[in-house]
């Protein structure tokens, strides 16, 4: 899944009909002009997360000094472990009353789910604990548009009355379109804002695509981060180019996450056999570099491009690779790619320690060709556990 930053799913909205503050974006505080602050002006944190407001980088400001001074402030903040280059610049509303407005996937009954309220800018996971009457949860039937029918029905269930309800009505279904047109997993509107002259606006917008479908969409080129859904801080560029080597074929999954420091390059899957596998290197005081998890049964190539960038990275002095005996990867596959991997880096298994863990479909095979390479190979006969250890083993030769 990928994110875009606020000022991209913004334009997206008002390119469809959805009103938003004028808005625009800057990398310097010099750059504000006369020209931004015809009114008084919101500077937000140009970031992939939210809870700006808490961390303090969304501030006011009504004169092009006071909106410099600001940004500056902005400038120098890090939000959630995302340092700030960039500001959002936005005119600010007249606002009356803030509601929520959200689009996603319910993941127990896998179809699109509208989640509204009128008690917008609040936590709408608490309100729904805390006062479920204020929210309306709308499951709507896959592959179909929200009809104006059903959105008129979910703001008047919230009270909504008179012109405001007409608007609301025709922004959420052309919401409902975005989300569906452009392959999203999210479109958040909060706070969706009546300002006091009656209009209905997007004040603050998160939307996330699913980015196994960006083929289908080369506008967002460049505008969308893969993978940024799953990181708690700016993907690094060896996270981004193993991003491209998992989008490169829709066959498996190959997720990369670096670590600070660490010798051990890892590569593990079998959901909770992959934490497993961590763990036990953890708990022997060994390092990894890495933490990735496959499955799926990648292709021989996503396997190569994997590995690769596990040993790419400096300082990485070994390799351990482990999956649960309970899982469908083809393990001759997964072999084929490694060792072609090994074999393009220059990389010598006797002097290189690589341990491998695997056991499933194929698996005779897959030793064979392990084995063949110079590569220690163990099957169901070691605990992922014990296989760690022999791991341990032999990088203290080499650390």
């Amino acid at each position: 899944m990928g994110r875009m930053l606020e000022d991209v799913s913004k334009t997206i909205l008002k390119e469809h009909g959805v009103p938003v503050p004028g808005h625009a974006v800057i990398s310097v505080s010099e750059e504000i002009t006369e020209h931004h602050l015809s009114k008084p002006c919101v500077l937000k944190a140009l970031v992939p997360v939210g809870k700006r407001g808490k961390a303090g980088a969304i501030k006011f400001a009504e004169t092009v000094e006071e909106a410099r001074s600001k940004a500056d402030e902005i400038f120098g903040m890090t939000v959630r472990n995302f340092p700030v280059d960039k500001v959002l610049l936005e005119e600010k509303i007249d606002i009356d009353e803030e509601w929520y407005v959200s689009i996603t996937i319910d993941p127990q009954k896998q179809v699109p789910v509208v989640i509204a309220t009128t008690e917008g800018g609040v936590e709408v996971e608490d309100l729904v604990k805390d006062s479920p009457e204020k929210v309306v949860i709308y499951h709507v039937e896959p592959f179909t548009e929200l009809q104006p029918y059903q959105s008129k029905e979910i703001w008047s269930r919230l009270g909504v009355t008179g012109k405001p309800l007409v608007k609301a009505t025709a922004i959420l279904c052309k919401l409902y379109n975005i989300f569906l047109n452009y392959d999203c997993y999210i479109l958040e509107i909060n706070p969706l804002v009546l300002t006091r002259d009656e209009k209905v606006m997007a004040a603050a917008s998160v939307m996330g695509v699913d980015d196994s479908a960006l083929y289908r969409h080369p506008e967002l080129e460049g505008k969308v981060e893969s993978g940024s859904e799953r990181s708690w801080r700016p993907l690094t560029q060896l996270e981004k180019d193993m991003v491209k080597v998992n989008d490169a074929d829709y066959r498996g999954t190959a997720r990369y996450t670096e670590m600070d420091g660490g010798e051990i390059g890892f590569m593990c899957g079998g959901g909770g056999g992959s934490l497993l596998s961590f763990d036990a290197l953890i708990n022997l005081g060994a390092s990894p570099a890495n933490y990735t998890e496959t499955g799926g049964n990648p292709p021989e190539e996503k396997v190569t491009g994997l590995t690769k960038g596990i040993l790419s990275k400096e300082g990485v002095k070994g390799l351990f690779v482990a999956h649960n005996i309970t899982n469908n990867t083809q393990i001759d596959v997964f072999a084929r790619g490694i060792v072609k991997a090994i074999e393009e880096l220059g990389v010598d298994p006797a002097t290189f320690p690589i341990v491998v863990r695997e056991a499933g479909v194929n698996d005779e095979e897959g030793k064979r060709i392990f084995l063949e390479a110079g590569i220690t190979y163990f099957g169901e006969d070691l605990t992922i556990e014990e296989a760690a250890a022999e791991m341990v083993k032999k990088m203290r030769g080499v650390s």
